[in-house]
């Protein structure tokens, strides 16, 4: 007999992520998703949640930004029986690689893609865990477009809106998918 869901997919999966107070620093509410990964039912949930969304739209491929971004592309792109494409920090990728450098908080940080991952024509769906600043989505849709491809649009399970990110990314013209937030940070 199927198990079944008694609130909306996106309310039952915001009440599997992990709030950890103060880390990494003090103030900072961190939002855990491991959670969802480890329950069977609920990594289910979440990856159907994106396979319904695009099943239709049909990206030729799934970019993850590194690195939880990883584990959700992966699993995406293979249930979508399409390509990943890994966004990785920099001198993780051991080929010729185009590198994007973005602002953090407190500092820069700089990801990189192979330059042959895509090209001209792609379409091309980029996949995170979660939008805080969003420097790190921007990074990855700016290499991608470097490379030709057309980014369809941003996904990721957790917004954190008082951060600016997802407002941010918005306004730089790419479209967000985003399954809950949570006030605070």
């Amino acid at each position: 007999m199927p198990v079944q869901i008694d609130e909306s997919p996106a309310a039952y999966i915001k009440s599997q992520i992990r709030t950890v107070p103060d880390w990494p620093a003090p103030g900072v509410q961190f939002r855990d998703i491991t959670p969802l990964l480890k329950n069977p039912r609920t990594l289910r949930v979440l990856i159907d949640v994106f396979v319904h969304r695009y099943m239709a739209q049909r990206p030729d491929y799934i970019a993850g930004l590194d690195a939880r971004g990883f584990i959700l592309g992966s699993i995406l792109a293979y249930e979508l029986n399409i390509g990943f494409i890994p966004i990785r920090k920099k001198g993780k990728l051991p080929y010729q690689t185009v590198a994007e450098e973005y602002e953090l908080e407190y500092g820069s940080a700089t990801v990189e893609i192979h330059a042959d991952a895509c090209g001209p024509g792609d379409r091309v769906l980029l996949i995170d865990d979660l939008v805080a600043t969003g420097g790190t989505m921007l990074a990855g849709k700016k290499l991608l477009e470097r490379l030709g491809a057309t980014v369809i649009e941003g996904a990721a399970i957790v917004d954190l809106p008082e951060l600016g990110g997802s407002k941010l990314i918005r306004d730089a013209g790419l479209d967000l998918f985003l399954l809950c937030s949570f006030e605070g940070h």
